[in-house]
């Protein structure tokens, strides 16, 4: 029998219905439609509203989804920047805040300014209640710790447990943790392309990694190491120093940071990726040649993924997409030239729906799905009585 978490799963997915319609798709009786509907308005998470009869008879009671009954806050860590956001309970971003600092420094530098700039978020929003926490790092992640997990480019961060900074601001909320392309291939699927089961997704920043999404299912795989495509090796890159300690990774002549360290070389004055964007905005010859070689370095590695996976879509995120039609022409390039014409027949290229806000877009719809889920709908009721 129906219980009121898969009411308010079917409320949240048509977003406007009414009892007659939730007893015709779940078989329940009007008495037990009402009493679960009864306790998703107490709990704030369904709203009731009248709709004007076209018949002029009496007026139906639509139910909704209520978005504004709760939040969840965001937090996306970058080699470079990491933003914070706060989501209401359709995902939809609220508020946002960045913290321009390495990630190299650690999590005891890092991690207090992160709490102390949530917490700061929060104070806009009193009384509102926090239903979850979700946050991403740039590689591979283990879940359960709640921590980074043989990272050779988080050194300081690896094995360090999360969850604990954020226990005198949120006690008792739920901090749900992935790596940061898992989230946008999340967020990406979430939108215009919810109906597609298969999509990869590219996170092209100052390091180079792959959501996957087959079959309906993100893969993480055996290891949860899944989608880290920068440190495939590629002849353009032989001999050349990785950041990962190994030579000849993908990344070495694609990544964001390779491209940064090539331009300061030059004498040019660039920290990160962004600055590189700002470059070929401004149509600097030498930002653009480099950004269109990255796409082509990437194209090249990428084809054999899309043969394997067959995506439908091919999603570009990341502060590479900030400059999306330089590094996809030369993505096009070679992706084209080395993937199957099968393969790529149906395939589309597209931008990241969200642009600087995938990741904690993405972050959000994770956190969502689980504390949204039926099963946790369900335990706030029976805590409720």
């Amino acid at each position: 029998m129906a219980s009121a978490g898969d009411v308010f799963v079917l409320i949240r997915e048509l977003r406007d219905t009414t009892r007659t319609e939730l007893g015709q798709l779940t078989g329940l009786s009007r008495t037990a439609v009402a009493s679960r509907v009864a306790s998703l308005t107490e709990l704030g998470l369904v709203a009731e509203s009248e709709q004007a009869a076209s018949t002029g008879g009496r007026p139906a009671t639509m139910l909704t989804f209520d978005a504004d009954a709760g939040i969840v806050l965001c937090v996306a860590i970058g080699i470079s920047r990491t933003r914070m956001a706060v989501c209401n309970l359709a995902g939809e971003v609220i508020a946002t805040s960045d913290i321009e600092q390495e990630v190299a420094l650690g999590p005891d530098d890092l991690m207090p300014d992160v709490v102390k700039r949530l917490d700061v978020l929060l104070q806009e929003h009193p009384d509102v209640p926090v239903y979850g926490v979700g946050l991403s790092l740039p590689g591979p992640v283990d879940r359960v710790r709640g921590c980074s997990r043989d990272s050779p480019i988080l050194r300081g961060w690896d094995g360090v447990e999360l969850r604990p900074y954020f226990g005198e601001l949120l006690s008792g909320v739920p901090v749900l943790m992935d790596n940061d392309a898992n989230a946008i291939a999340i967020g990406e699927r979430g939108g215009e392309l919810e109906r597609l089961d298969d999509l990869l997704v590219l996170k092209a920043s100052t390091g180079l990694g792959a959501g996957i999404i087959s079959g309906g299912v993100l893969q993480r795989g055996a290891a949860e190491a899944a989608g880290e495509f920068g440190h495939n090796k590629t002849p353009a890159a032989e001999g050349l120093p990785c950041r990962c300690g190994d030579t000849g990774c993908l990344e070495a002549v694609a990544g964001g940071w390779a491209l940064v360290h090539r331009l300061q070389q030059q004498g040019r004055d660039v920290r990160h990726m962004r600055d590189v964007v700002e470059l070929v905005h401004a149509g600097d010859p030498e930002a653009r040649r480099m950004v269109r070689d990255s796409g082509r370095h990437v194209g090249e590695v990428v084809a054999a993924a899309v043969n394997l996976l067959n995506p439908a879509v091919l999603v570009i995120a990341g502060d590479m997409a900030a400059a999306y039609d330089v590094f996809v022409a030369g993505l096009r390039e070679t992706l084209y030239r080395n993937a199957s014409a099968m393969a790529t027949r149906r395939l589309d290229v597209v931008a990241a729906a969200h642009g600087g806000h995938s990741a904690v877009i993405g972050t959000a719809a994770m956190v969502l799905d689980e504390v949204l889920s039926v099963h946790a709908v369900d335990q706030l009721v029976s805590a409720k009585v």
